[in-house]
């Protein structure tokens, strides 16, 4: 069950709407960037596989900062970083929904759509939302029967003798294939990213330090093989030039086909995975945002609830009003790109509290990666941040520095943020 919930996180969205954009970054072989990206993914996953079994307390990222660093600014910095990559995630995915998938049913500007979207999914929130790991398991089916119903169309495709094979291992032309296919990795990562998520589910997993790791790694390598053959049926299915070209790719490889399922069918089960991704992403960024004002690190009028509801009202209206001007800022390629930029930051710290608090000495048994793994996962983040343009920094710099500006005004309001210490008491207190 944790194993197809990290699927359910990691799957959809992002292989749906950035297919194309991959694409024409690096051309015709998708799948060699989507494999560098699982690479580095994996690398990542392992620091959380270790600080997960040895901290197995909610909280995660933010935790082992705490734990490492002994540094509240630094512990905000991480969370806040969590928090602004789902509130841009949402932005990105709400761009997605409007694209393509939904014009195949009403035409509508695509920023009208998407604040129409994003006004929907906060108000399913603010009503309450509790997800099951049976819903989570329909979701996910739908999900991946849509990635895998590309494959099937893509095999149904030889038959009329026009697939181009080739395709598969052409790089973009004028461009060293090494730096089209790192500067494709960057974007592919996106697909990659929500494992993280899963950590904070380990105070609710039984025999945590054994199922934790196989259900992630489990996880990741079953969406890098459909990833991956995805990746290939579209190219043997479509040129580049027209896969670039679309935000809602994998439509138009079903279409192009001839398989005869109906666009109508593809573009409904496309835009059930982004909009379940934008709800899990504004659902978790909400009680974030909510937990991280009970915690003393963001203003106490984000912590305030509805009487009726008990949801997080404030906070679900705050992320929700920076979500809605996060879409007036790029495209889904730029959103997604800082989104990765936000996440690193996260990764970096991940990485290196695993060396940190290898000095603190666990009194059971835990999963331990070699000392390589977050080496090799500091240096990969570090390396996608070199893929990283100017804009991005600038909307990921504009975001953080308005975290810092709110968590001065918290401490300047006299209010302590929570130390380790403090964590590891909330942790038995809750259980």
């Amino acid at each position: 069950m944790l194993m197809l919930f990290i699927l359910g996180d990691v799957l959809g969205a992002g292989v749906y709407a950035l297919a194309g954009v991959i694409a024409g970054e690096v051309g015709g072989a998708v799948w060699v960037a989507l494999l560098v990206a699982l690479g580095f993914a994996l690398l990542t996953a392992g620091s959380y596989a270790e600080l997960v079994t040895k901290y197995p307390h909610a909280g995660a990222s933010a935790v082992f900062a705490a734990k490492a660093y002994r540094s509240p600014l630094v512990s905000f910095l991480v969370g806040f970083c969590m928090l602004a990559a789902a509130v841009t995630s949402a932005a990105g995915l709400s761009l997605a929904f409007a694209g393509d998938y939904l014009s195949a049913f009403v035409d509508i500007p695509a920023h009208i759509a998407a604040l129409v979207f994003l006004v929907v999914i906060a108000l399913l929130n603010a009503r309450g939302i509790k997800e099951s790991l049976s819903a989570n398991l329909v979701m996910t089916t739908i999900e991946l029967s849509g990635l895998l119903l590309v494959v099937f169309a893509a095999a149904w495709f030889f038959r009329t003798g026009g697939a181009d094979l080739g395709r598969v291992v052409e790089f973009k032309a004028g461009v060293n294939p090494a730096i089209a296919v790192l500067g494709a990795a960057l974007l592919a990562f996106y697909s990659f990213v929500g494992f993280e998520t899963s950590a904070n589910l380990a105070e609710e997993i039984r025999d945590v330090r054994k199922t934790y790791p196989r259900a992630l790694f489990g996880a990741l390598l079953i969406a890098g093989v459909v990833y991956m053959a995805v990746a290939v049926a579209a190219a043997v299915v479509m040129p580049v030039e027209q896969l670039a070209t679309s935000t809602a790719p994998l439509l138009e490889v079903v279409k192009a086909s001839g398989l005869g399922v109906s666009p109508q069918l593809f573009a409904f089960i496309a835009l059930i995975a982004v909009a379940n991704g934008a709800l899990l992403t504004m659902i978790m960024a909400s009680r974030l945002a909510y937990g991280m004002a009970q915690q003393g690190l963001l203003p106490s009028a984000l912590a305030g609830v509805l009487s009726t509801r008990r949801t997080p009202g404030m906070a679900i209206a705050a992320t929700t009003l920076v979500a809605i001007v996060l879409t007036l800022t790029g495209s889904l390629a730029t959103l997604a790109q800082t989104v990765v930029l936000l996440l690193l930051f996260v990764f970096i710290s991940t990485n290196l509290a695993v060396l940190v608090l290898r000095r603190d000495k666990a009194t059971t048994d835990h999963f331990r990666v070699p000392t390589w793994v977050p080496v090799l996962g500091v240096a990969s983040c570090l390396l996608l941040m070199t893929q990283q343009d100017l804009e991005t920094w600038l909307r990921a710099g504009a975001l953080l520095l308005t975290g810092v500006v709110m968590y001065g005004i918290t401490r300047a309001g006299g209010v302590r943020p929570l130390d380790a210490d403090d964590y590891g008491i909330a942790s038995e207190v809750e259980k």
